[in-house]
C-alpha cells in the first residue's frame, strides 16, 4: 500500500497546471493526502472532485474563503472520516481530516505556520499541543495511528539549509522543534528520518521567489510520523522532489 502526502499551496491552481491526475496516473496511491487545498469541493472541476476509482473527502475553513483546507482520495473506502479534534477555536480553519482503516488510522494535517505575528505563533502551539493529546487519546482507544503533512517546523539542522540563519525565525524556533522532540518522545516517529538517520540535503518545501529549488536550499518540513509498534509495517519512505505543481514536493510511505 503506497500513501502520497503532498502540500498542494492550491488544489485548482496544481490541477489547471495539469499536475494534478499525472499524481494518480504515475503514482497510483492507494491514498493520497493533500493540505493547503485553498478550495471548497464544489468550487472543483468534477475530474478533481471525484477521482475514478478513488472515494473523496474535503474540509475547509468555516469562515475564511481560499485558505488552508484538507483532503482525503482513497481507493478502499474507510470505516469512518472525521474532521478536526473537537476544539472549536482550532478546527474552524479545515485544516484536519482522518480516515478509519482496518488496520491503522491516517490523519492527515496542515499544521499552522507561526508566522504573522506572536498571535498566529500562539495559536501553532494551542495547534500542536492539543493535536498530540488527540492522537494519544486515539491510540488509547486502540487506533494505530499515523499522521502526515505540513508540521511547518524543521526538526533538526539537519533538515533545513541553514539552520544558523533562521535560528530566531517561525519554522525553526527552539520552542516548535522541542514539540516535535515530545511527539517522537511519545512514541510517535518520524518515518523518513528513522529510515534515513543521517542523509543530509533532502528538502520538501523551496522558496518560489528566490527559486531556491533550484538550487536546494530548501526545508524538510513534511513528515509522515507513525505509532511506533506499527513502524515495522512501513517498508519505504521518500520525497519526490523532481514532482512539480507547488512550492512543496510530495512525500510518500509504502506499508
Amino acid at each position: 500500500m503506497k500513501i502520497i502526502s503532498w502540500n498542494t499551496n492550491g488544489l485548482r491552481a496544481t490541477a489547471k497546471q495539469g499536475h494534478f491526475t499525472p499524481l494518480f496516473k504515475q503514482e497510483r496511491p492507494d491514498i493520497l493526502c493533500l493540505q493547503e487545498t485553498k478550495v471548497e469541493p464544489d468550487q472543483l472541476p468534477d475530474d478533481v472532485r471525484n477521482v475514478s476509482g478513488y472515494f473523496s473527502y474535503f474540509s475547509h475553513p468555516k469562515l475564511k474563503k481560499g485558505y488552508s483546507g484538507v483532503a482525503i482520495y482513497s481507493k478502499e473506502k474507510p470505516r469512518e472520516v472525521f474532521y478536526g479534534m473537537g476544539v472549536k477555536k482550532l478546527d474552524d480553519e479545515g485544516r484536519l481530516i482522518g480516515a478509519k482503516f482496518k488496520n491503522f488510522t491516517i490523519i492527515n494535517v496542515y499544521f499552522p505556520n507561526g508566522g504573522q505575528g506572536p498571535h498566529r505563533l500562539k495559536y501553532k502551539l494551542e495547534f500542536y499541543d492539543a493535536f498530540l493529546k488527540f492522537i494519544n487519546k486515539l491510540r488509547k482507544n486502540g487506533e494505530n495511528v499515523i499522521f502526515c503533512g505540513d508540521v511547518n517546523t524543521a526538526h533538526e539542522a539537519i533538515d533545513l539549509a541553514r539552520p544558523k540563519e533562521n535560528e530566531e525565525n517561525t519554522g525553526f524556533l527552539p520552542i516548535e522543534r522541542a514539540w516535535i522532540t515530545k511527539v517522537i518522545k511519545n512514541n510517535f516517529l518520524d518515518v523518513w528520518r528513522v529510515l534515513n538517520p543521517n542523509k543530509k540535503d533532502v528538502y520538501t518545501y523551496w522558496d518560489i521567489k528566490t527559486r531556491a529549488r533550484d538550487r536546494n536550499v530548501g526545508w524538510r518540513i513534511d513528515y509522515f510520523f507513525a505509532d511506533a509498534k506499527i513502524l515495522g509495517k512501513i517498508k519505504n519512505a521518500g520525497m519526490m522532489a523532481d514532482y512539480m505543481g507547488s512550492d512543496h514536493c510530495p512525500i510518500f510511505i509504502e506499508i
